[in-house]
């Protein structure tokens, strides 16, 4: 969902996802970060710099993104990435960019960055409880403030890992307490739950969203919307 900034040159990442969103008719998210799996890194040869390096390469790259899908040509130079002509053409659908996701909770770089250059937050709820979850989006909201950005400029989105049945079978949820979950969720301001399944292989889970849990949470209002 989200890709770390080490695993590709910007130029061609921007241009990846400009691709996607053509291809899409305008329904691709540009979703960065500043990459953590070391072990997936040295498991496939991929280098794995320190960590204030690649929040530099992060930067950089939000940086590039905004230029190149402005349509602006110039030579990039940056400490990490030369691009000596940022050419991304024919351009995304979505106009001025598709949404920039930026993941991750950082709350002196990574909420900084997302006030600055990003358009969408993503916080991983499988590890982040609710409480800590609205205190990272009170520092995004001041983040926001310092530089004179709308908070509300920003969708905020979160990833949580959903065991669904229609019993709750098996310590799973039921289609009531995924409800009531996401309601919780509105009430903090979240815009968007992405859901993953650990059941994915079986019907039941979408079934249940489809019929019950999609057509529930289209009725609740976000709150600060």
């Amino acid at each position: 969902m989200v890709t770390g900034v080490t695993y590709r040159y910007p130029g061609l990442l921007v241009k990846t996802v400009t691709t996607l969103d053509v291809l899409s008719g305008g329904r691709a998210y540009f979703g960065v970060g500043a990459a953590w799996n070391e072990e997936e890194h040295r498991g496939l040869g991929v280098p794995f710099p320190p960590i204030a390096e690649r929040f530099g390469r992060l930067e950089e790259t939000l940086e590039i993104a905004h230029q190149m899908w402005k349509g602006d040509e110039k030579p990039y130079h940056g400490k990490h990435y030369t691009l000596e002509r940022p050419l991304n053409s024919p351009q995304s659908v979505q106009r001025p960019h598709p949404p920039i996701l930026i993941g991750g909770t950082g709350e002196r770089k990574t909420l900084r960055l997302v006030a600055q250059y990003g358009d969408a937050c993503n916080f991983s709820l499988t590890r982040l409880g609710l409480d800590e979850a609205q205190r990272k989006l009170s520092v995004l909201r001041e983040h926001c403030q310092a530089i004179g950005r709308p908070y509300t400029d920003i969708e905020k989105t979160i990833i949580k890992s959903i065991h669904l049945t229609r019993d709750g079978r098996e310590e799973s949820w039921t289609p009531a307490a995924a409800i009531a979950y996401f309601r919780q969720l509105a009430a903090m301001g979240i815009d968007q739950a992405i859901v993953s399944l650990p059941n994915v292989a079986d019907s039941e889970p979408f079934e249940l969203f489809a019929t019950e849990i999609i057509p529930a949470v289209e009725q609740i209002e976000v709150a600060g919307r």
